[in-house]
């Protein structure tokens, strides 16, 4: 060993360096070309243990995946204030002007309302004259019109004939009347179809006139039947399983439209000349009823014409026009009645022509009666 320090590898003639401190490379700020978006500076990737460098860095390798602003990215001017937009006003609509008229032309007239076709067999969807009259707080009251009033002549003359021939010939047109009869009040009434109704009340006038046949025409089998009848329409009305409002009504229905018919057996409980002078009215009535004559008048000129009808037919005596004058208001009161609250045409051909009928076949008995 040697006391000779170390050095004698530096080749400063054996005498160490001066130690001067460490000087570190002074750092520039990254130098771009001026005009060019700013870029950040990307450090130098380390490279894996075990693995080296093949090729030298490039800085500028990745600045196409490099994220570049565009512009100013802090805005450092005052802006004008944005004005508000002005509120958008629909152009006015263009009226046209109507075309001068020139002198001595009348002004045009209004163009009429749509009328309301008449009600139809199958219905009318739309609103009927009778609901349009009593929106507008005026009587619904419709009359059936011409040709149901020329129905009720001859089922009446029928009537007639069939009295003068016999009791049996008697029974065929009464029985299409009962029938007519019960159906034509339930759909008076808004009831359809109301098929167990309009079966009861046929059925209580066929068996009244199956016992006035047995009992030769006595006019008791009559209220007798309508009691039966009634009751029975009571028990059957109190099993219905529908709303105690619906089976009131639906009852009220069924007494009425038996009682109508088996009250329209008063033809057959009759004198056949009773019945031939109140038919034969009942049908000169019903025809001058549906004339284009005011109601008051019209009214007036019927009963006229039911008591020179009677007249004629009863043999010249004062008692066949009192009776048929008789027969005439009870035919009215039910042709007014057949007119009410819910007509249609279906109505006015059911309860329009057989309710004037029935309702004169009660008063026709009584007043046979009485004049003998």
């Amino acid at each position: 060993m040697t006391n000779q320090p170390y050095g004698g590898g530096y080749g400063y003639g054996g005498q160490e360096p001066p130690v001067t401190p460490y000087q570190q490379p002074p750092v520039t700020p990254y130098q771009q070309p001026p005009g060019t978006p700013y870029q950040q500076p990307r450090s130098q990737p380390q490279a894996w243990p075990g693995q080296g460098y093949d090729h030298a860095y490039d800085p500028y390798a990745d600045q196409q995946h490099t994220q570049q602003w565009q512009g100013q990215t802090w805005e450092t001017q005052m802006q004008p204030p944005v004005a508000a937009a002005a509120p958008v006003t629909p152009d006015p609509v263009q009226v046209p002007e109507p075309a001068p008229v020139a002198a001595g032309e009348p002004e045009p007239e209004p163009e009429p309302e749509p009328e309301y076709g008449p009600a139809t067999l199958a219905g009318n969807a739309r609103i009927t004259d009778a609901q349009r009259a009593r929106a507008e707080g005026r009587s619904p009251v419709i009359e059936p019109g011409m040709q149901p009033a020329l129905l009720t002549a001859v089922l009446g003359l029928l009537l007639a004939g069939g009295a003068a021939l016999g009791t049996y010939a008697l029974l065929v047109p009464l029985v299409v009347l009962q029938g007519v009869t019960a159906a034509g009040w339930f759909r008076l009434n808004g009831m359809w179809p109301a098929r167990q109704g309009i079966a009861l009340g046929f059925l209580g006038a066929l068996v009244a006139d199956a016992a006035m046949l047995v009992s030769d025409r006595s006019p008791g089998v009559i209220l007798g039947t309508l009691g039966v009848w009634v009751l029975l329409s009571l028990v059957l009305q109190l099993r219905s399983h529908a709303d105690p409002d619906e089976r009131m009504y639906g009852l009220m229905a069924t007494v009425v439209a038996a009682a109508l018919a088996i009250a329209a057996g008063g033809y057959l409980a009759a004198d056949a000349d009773a019945v031939v002078v109140g038919a034969v009215a009942v049908a000169a009535a019903m025809v001058v009823r549906a004339l284009p004559v005011a109601t008051a008048a019209s009214v007036v000129i019927a009963l006229a014409a039911a008591g020179g009808a009677g007249y004629a037919v009863g043999g010249m005596s004062t008692d066949a026009a009192l009776m048929g004058v008789g027969a005439a208001v009870c035919a009215l009161i039910g042709h007014r009645v057949a007119s009410y609250d819910y007509p249609s045409r279906f109505v006015h051909f059911t309860a329009g022509v057989a309710l004037p009928l029935a309702a004169a076949g009660p008063v026709v008995y009584t007043l046979g009666r009485v004049f003998g």
